[in-house]
């Protein structure tokens, strides 16, 4: 049974990791291969890990952030939704905050994100 809290947990994850081989890796072992994450977006792993967290010169104080998963994640069927907020690194000083909307296979992997955040 897949837990949705852990998923979310997992998921921001991959937002947190500044390593690239890591975050790689974290988004092989989430999403499917040709998991879509915005309507009409490139698929696939490469194209989710630009998309996570786009070209590097564009996140240049990226390192003062950090993402955090509220906990209150669920699941209905094939859905997981969940809320999340970007914080300052050193402070619970909520940044932003929004909320993902995923489907699921039935191994937990997620085959279509689509991203909700306030204008």
């Amino acid at each position: 049974m897949l837990d949705a809290q852990a998923l979310a947990d997992r998921y921001v994850a991959a937002w947190n990791e500044p390593d690239a081989a890591k975050r790689s890796s974290i988004i092989a072992a989430l999403w499917a291969p040709d998991a879509l994450r915005q309507e009409r977006a490139p698929r696939g792993y490469g194209a989710l890990g630009k998309l996570i967290l786009g070209a590097p010169e564009k996140h240049a104080g990226r390192e003062r952030v950090r993402f955090r998963a509220a906990p209150s994640a669920r699941q209905r069927r094939d859905v997981v939704t969940f809320r999340w907020e970007m914080l300052l690194t050193d402070s619970e000083t909520v940044l932003a905050s929004g909320l993902e909307f995923l489907i699921v296979d039935d191994d937990g992997r997620i085959l279509v994100d689509h991203p909700f955040a306030p204008a």
